[in-house]
């Protein structure tokens, strides 16, 4: 089992075409392409029955936590896939992640069979999945990332996600990709991930182009529109679920 855990900053921003395209043009010479380059990401986002981890986390507290199983691409059952395990504490992001196959990592988190292989960071994941009791798929999520890093700094990562879709069917990474959208058609989420501080011409960047830095949630998003729909009724009235 291959692990991995990084700590870091993440700051995000949405931007329009113009925008993006700005911030693109000034990467010349300074920012290459990642491992994944142009990537469609698949997730599953785990949650209670009552949506627990993402009512906590759209609550703002000092330290959240979320879980999620991500493929790049739509996989199969003998495909390696990626378990994370994400945790923000006063506004830095630890990630905790292992490798697996799909079919013994969804069986698992199912509680269909035992925990695959005896790493600490799978024991750290197997108490977080038991502490919670009722973890189950909770929203489906993909979207066609472009990701870049910085030549000086491997640290500095810089991503572009759009077409980000959502759906609560075949919420599983062996379907094939799709769903509703959150975004706007010309619109793209911007994360700047460093280790460290960013980078003044950066920030200069983002000064010049008035992009100015937002709090953004693709599984809150999701569950923002899950709990409207949840409310009104087929007649149009509203109730409390």
């Amino acid at each position: 089992m291959c692990e991995h855990i990084f700590r870091r900053h993440e700051l995000k921003f949405l931007l329009n075409e113009e925008q993006r395209a700005a911030v693109e043009a000034a990467f010349a010479g300074t920012m290459v392409p990642d491992a994944h380059g142009e990537s469609t990401i698949c997730n599953v986002y785990y949650d209670t029955a009552d949506y627990r981890l993402i009512r906590r986390s759209l609550e703002k507290p000092i330290y959240k936590e979320k879980l999620r199983l991500r493929s790049y691409g739509s996989a199969k059952p003998d495909s390696t896939v990626f378990l994370e395990l994400k945790k923000k504490y006063d506004g830095i992001v630890y990630k905790r992640r292992i490798e697996l196959k799909e079919q013994a990592a969804r069986e698992w988190l199912d509680g269909a069979a035992p925990l695959p292989d005896d790493s600490q960071i799978g024991r750290e994941i197997d108490y977080f999945r038991r502490f919670y009791g009722d973890l189950r798929p909770s929203v489906y999520l993909c979207y066609d990332r472009t990701a870049y890093f910085s030549r000086e700094n491997s640290d500095l990562r810089v991503t572009f996600d759009r077409n980000i879709l959502w759906r609560q069917q075949s919420m599983t990474l062996c379907a094939p990709a799709g769903g509703r959208p959150i975004l706007l058609p010309d619109q793209s989420l911007m994360e700047i991930k460093a280790a460290d501080a960013i980078p003044f011409w950066l920030v200069e960047l983002l000064s010049r182009n008035a992009i100015r830095q937002t709090t953004f949630s693709k599984y809150g998003e999701a569950y923002q529109t899950i709990l409207a729909e949840s409310m009104t009724d087929k007649g149009g009235r509203r109730h409390v679920r």
